[in-house]
């Protein structure tokens, strides 16, 4: 997989694959490698998406960043680009094109087919270089778009990976286990050594070993060697190489005792084949348990590639076909039957029905879909037929945007994960150092026979090392939170959101959009007894229909609602500051506040205790007279969601304050405050004042979240610690977040940070487990017990818990998919 984007000389970002990295030294190598290339300004390599990620302070040729990482001793794979190419008309164009694109520098082949007009080439060239060199020889080309990211190759090659670890761990287990029972089996069962002897012979039983055991080193246990002992010669030391190491040390030390005994000083003559053999299958086993659980932890994405329709229904010249889905363009009209996939993203022209949408927001509840909807590709249209108009297709579909933003964050790297890689990468060479000191020191100052201990001892500490516990307990976490939050509905943009987030002590919220509906509606009407409510509502609709005002919008949609017939409407004005009058329906009206009502001598007592109710309600009372009678009293307002109240209710409970920033009046913003317990209002704040309510609110609690909607809270999103905005709003706001809440609902914001904390405090089991395990293991390996407890560790047992760390980490890891938000519990 590669991407590469240039958005200015100091935004270009490069993303590779990288190949055979086994633990967190790995990580921490190809990052210093390739942070050494000029131009290179950051690196962030990931052990779990095997992905190196690099932003370019100034362009480099993509090829020197692929030379230096195969340098290192790792490989980038070669990706498959499909190109159309327009302009080709014979054999000889293809001939051409081909020629051109084999010439690219990391290109291995090209081949072009003249009835598609297609190219598809395989190899490590940027898109850009491909497309350059079609137009360079006369045609014109551009990458063809998947609708959603296709993993398939990927997860053919993780497959294969399992599959060929499984062959191996059998092949070594086979091989392995009768080498043991020859060695160690007097230790399980009495009397098995002195069987062998009397049976083969000790000598024989020696034989037999080193055929098994060098058929375990070189078939299975090839893999570390190839490794390994490249990286050795490179002063570059990994987890192949202890591994290699260890067991070669083992494994020759038992060579020279069965074929050279002369060579060992008295009473060090032994075989310790057991030990290479067996610690050869315990790792495989454990790699293999690793490509599992690794598999497990990228399920998400797949299931969210899995959410896409495969067919799609489309009506063209008057007739509907179906067509895969690539096919189908912006404009097209679809059709999606009852129980179907929407294929793509569009806008309801014709029909009614419910759609889940709880895949990609996370919420349960149906939506109703009517004739001006928006739907969404991937959801499921429940009992009624629909056709709709194509908006968005292929990679622009909110679908693949969440695919996209998901794998960025899986991929991206915390603060934490910084002090982690600037550990491990000496890490390997410090074990390596401590595993000669631990030979030296048993050799000249241990019990007889030294250099028994002292191998024995040596390779304990090589094999019990391994970082591969490190370099996963951060990355696995990442990318199981994330994608447990995209199920949630919770997309973080940012991988340093999850990190930030968990540390919020005050939740700041935007009013209008986030804690309210976002529109006006009309909340109260009461008339006097003189006067019919539909009557009065219809004739000030009427009047109302004639102004853009949004309140006048809110008293329109109520009366339409109530499917009232509006009369027509005379000498319309407007009294500026005051109301509205007009005649309607052989009726002189007049609408307006309390001193409107005042200035045209109309008493309105009679509503006294209402418009008490209203006013701490927050709401602003307007009034109606007719035909210079008090006819009813009327309020409009936004409406706070249904879900809200719940929603504060759960930040508190996470020990959050809450607080208020909106641009109403403070009477408004208060009354609201009151209604749903907010903790701080700061209200009467123009859109450039938001920053400055942020920067107060960090300057007065600590770390802020802000959560909100609209194009004016794009500054104020980008100035708090973390922004979160919610996924119903404007587009400028979601990509100034850190944070997008696809449902439009507040929860999100509580769901969004106890998942946050529940990602870190997985991370930091992971950590402590992989530094604790390493600290306290590598001394018992070296043999410190020994002198007071006579114990010593057996290489075998390090090589056992050496694989149970690294499954020990995904497996806690993996705890994070059962993550349940906490409104799910309420």
């Amino acid at each position: 997989m590669e991407t590469q984007t240039n958005t200015g000389i100091k935004n270009i970002k490069v993303s590779l694959q990288v190949e055979g990295m086994t633990c967190a030294s790995c990580v921490g190598r190809v990052e210093a490698a390739l942070k050494k290339v000029d131009g290179v300004a950051a690196v962030a390599v990931n052990l779990a998406t095997e992905r190196a990620d690099i932003t370019l302070a100034k362009p480099v040729d993509r090829q020197l960043l692929i030379q230096t990482i195969e340098q290192t001793g790792y490989d980038v794979p070669a990706n498959t680009v499909e190109l159309s190419i327009e302009g080709m008309t014979c054999a000889s164009c293809v001939s051409r094109v081909e020629k051109a694109l084999n010439a690219v520098p990391g290109v291995q082949t090209a081949n072009v087919n003249l009835a598609t007009e297609r190219a598809t080439i395989k190899g490590t060239a940027s898109v850009e270089s491909l497309i350059a060199a079609i137009d360079k020889a006369g045609y014109d080309a551009a990458e063809v778009q998947a609708s959603i990211p296709d993993q398939s190759e990927q997860l053919e090659k993780k497959d294969q990976e399992r599959t060929e670890l499984k062959r191996d761990l059998i092949l070594a287990t086979v091989l392995a286990l009768p080498v043991f029972i020859l060695e160690m089996g007097s230790h399980l069962i009495p009397g098995v050594h002195q069987l062998v002897a009397q049976t083969i012979g000790m000598q024989n039983s020696w034989y037999l070993q080193f055929i098994l055991t060098t058929l375990v080193l070189i078939i299975p246990g090839r893999r570390f060697y190839s490794k390994g002992l490249p990286a050795l010669w490179r002063l570059a030391p990994d987890m192949n190489s202890l591994v290699a190491v260890g067991t070669f040390a083992a494994y020759l030390f038992s060579v020279v005792a069965t074929f050279m005994p002369g060579l060992l000083p008295t009473g060090t003559v032994n075989v310790y084949y057991e030990a290479a053999a067996v610690i050869v299958a315990l790792i495989l086993l454990g790699r293999f348990l690793e490509a599992k659980a690794k598999g497990r932890t990228s399920e998400a994405i797949q299931r969210l590639v899995g959410l896409q329709a495969k067919v799609a229904h489309v009506s063209r010249n008057h007739q509907v076909i179906d067509i895969p889905i690539e096919q189908v363009v912006t404009g097209d009209l679809v059709i999606v039957k009852p129980g179907e996939r929407i294929p793509v993203d569009g806008e309801v022209i014709d029909g009614q029905s419910f759609v889940d949408e709880s895949m990609i927001t996370g919420e349960p509840i149906p939506v109703e879909k009517n004739i001006g909807s928006q739907v969404v590709g991937g959801t499921i249209n429940q009992n009624g037929t629909l056709s709709f108009k194509a908006i968005a297709v292929g990679g622009d579909t909110m679908l693949a945007q969440i695919i996209r933003l998901v794998e960025q964050a899986q991929g991206s790297k915390m603060p934490i994960q910084a002090v982690v890689d600037k550990v491990t990468l000496w890490f390997v060479p410090a074990v390596m150092l401590a595993a000669l000191l631990t030979f030296l020191v048993w050799l000249i100052v241990g019990p007889s026979p030294a250099l028994t201990f002292a191998l024995v001892n040596a390779v304990a500490v090589l094999i019990i090392a391994c970082p591969c516990a490190m370099g996963l307990a951060t990355p696995t976490s990442i990318m199981v939170g994330t994608g447990r939050g995209a199920e949630l509905g919770i997309l973080f943009r940012k991988g340093e959101a999850l990190q930030l987030l968990k540390d919020a002590q005050v939740v700041a919220v935007d009013k209008t959009g986030t804690l309210t509906e976002g529109h006006p509606v009309l909340t109260d009407f009461e008339v006097t007894s003189s006067f019919q409510e539909n009557e009065v509502l219809s004739l000030v609709a009427a009047v109302e229909s004639r102004s853009e005002h949004p309140v006048a919008k809110a008293i329109v949609d109520a009366a339409q609602q109530k499917q009232l017939v509006l009369a027509s409407v005379e000498d319309f004005a407007s009294v500026t500051g005051m109301g509205v009058k007009a005649r309607c329906n052989g009726h002189d009206l007049n609408i307006g506040a309390d001193r409107y009502m005042a200035q045209i001598g109309i008493d309105i007592a009679p509503f006294s205790q209402t418009a008490q109710r209203l006013g701490d309600e927050g709401k602003t009372p307007l009034y109606v007279a007719i035909d210079g009678h008090l006819a009813g009293i009327i309020a409009v307002a936004d409406p706070v969601k249904g879900s809200t109240p719940a929603a504060i209710q759960a930040l508190h409970q996470l020990g959050l304050k809450v607080a208020m920033i909106t641009g109403d009046n403070a009477r408004t913003a208060h009354a609201i405050a009151r209604q749903l317990g907010i903790d701080e209002v700061i209200a009467e704040v123009l859109p450039e004042g938001k920053v400055q309510a942020v920067q107060g609110l960090k300057a007065k609690y600590g770390h802020v979240a802000f959560v909100g909607d609209g194009i004016n809270d794009a500054p104020a999103l980008a100035q708090a610690d973390v922004g979160l905005a919610i996924g119903t709003g404007t587009d400028v706001a979601i990509e100034s977040a850190d944070v997008v809440l696809m449902s439009g609902n507040l929860q999100g914001v509580a769901n969004a940070i106890a998942l946050s904390k529940a990602t870190i405090g997985n991370i930091h089991q992971n950590l402590f487990w992989a530094f604790a395990y390493n600290t306290l293991l590598i001394p018992v390996a070296a043999g410190v017990l020994y002198p007071a407890y006579g114990i010593l560790m057996s290489p075998v047992f390090a090589a056992g818990a050496m694989a149970l760390s690294s499954v020990f980490v995904l497996g806690n890891a993996l705890r994070l998919r059962r993550f349940q938000p906490p409104s799910a519990s309420q």
